[in-house]
């Protein structure tokens, strides 16, 4: 009779026995088992790097990125913001970026003052 013995990687110890068959089969089964838990985890791993690399840009960080490509040296309005990000690919209607922009002013990403009863917004 053939007997095995086996130590999993949580440190359970296993501990086949039968014909050589059997115990053969058995551990061909384990491993394989082994094999494919190891994958599984490498390519959770290999996924969650690729979303992290994939992450697309919202309209706060449009904007904070036309406020360091100098945009904002003069005031700008939010029509304005929109046509700049128009002009890159991105349509963001200006309701949208109302509030976009006025929580950017809140963490003091962007100044804002009013010019002629309108809101302007700047470094």
């Amino acid at each position: 009779m053939a007997k095995a013995t086996i130590r999993s990687s949580t440190g359970a110890v296993i501990t086949v026995e039968g014909n050589e068959e059997e115990v053969s089969k058995i551990i061909s089964a384990y491993e394989r088992t082994s094999v494919v838990g190891q994958a599984k985890k490498a390519i959770a791993r290999s996924k969650a790097t690729k979303r992290d690399d994939k992450r697309r840009e919202g309209a706060g960080d449009l904007v904070v990125g036309l406020r360091e490509a100098g945009f904002f040296d003069k005031p700008k309005g939010l029509g304005e913001i929109s046509d700049a990000l128009e002009e890159k690919g991105f349509l963001y209607p200006t309701t949208t970026l109302s509030g976009v922009v006025l929580g950017l002013v809140k963490k003091k990403e962007l100044g804002r003052k009013k010019v002629e009863g309108r809101w302007v917004y700047g470094k």
